[in-house]
């Protein structure tokens, strides 16, 4: 949710790619109903490991850890926003970590401009 939101707003030179340290099979269908609703349509994505995503070129890593430890990426600025993984949880919970990323994607967006 975090990689479209911020892939919908971001500033010029930027992009998100969003990655785990314990990918799931598929993108949750909680996820991209509540993403639907706000407009971003993540059904063609699906989760990657951090191998797949972390390159030369990332210069901001942003976790979003609160069960597990976040990994640290040497040379990267790292930003740390712990916020529950909604996995099985209701859709509103979803629904409630969407607009939380979207408040915190914005205000990240503003320092990057």
């Amino acid at each position: 949710m975090a990689e479209a939101l911020f892939n919908a707003a971001a500033p010029p030179g930027w992009r998100a790619g969003s990655a785990g340290t314990e990918p799931a099979a598929v993108v949750r269908p909680e996820a991209v109903a509540v993403m639907a609703e706000a407009g971003l349509d993540i059904s063609a994505q699906r989760p990657k490991a951090l191998s797949d995503v972390l390159g030369p070129d990332v210069a901001l890593v942003v976790g979003l850890c609160a069960e597990e430890a976040c990994p640290v990426v040497p040379g990267a600025t790292m930003e740390h926003w712990p916020l529950p993984n909604p996995a099985g949880r209701e859709l509103a919970f979803y629904r409630e970590i969407r607009d939380e990323l979207r408040r915190r994607v914005g205000d990240l967006i503003t320092t990057l401009r």
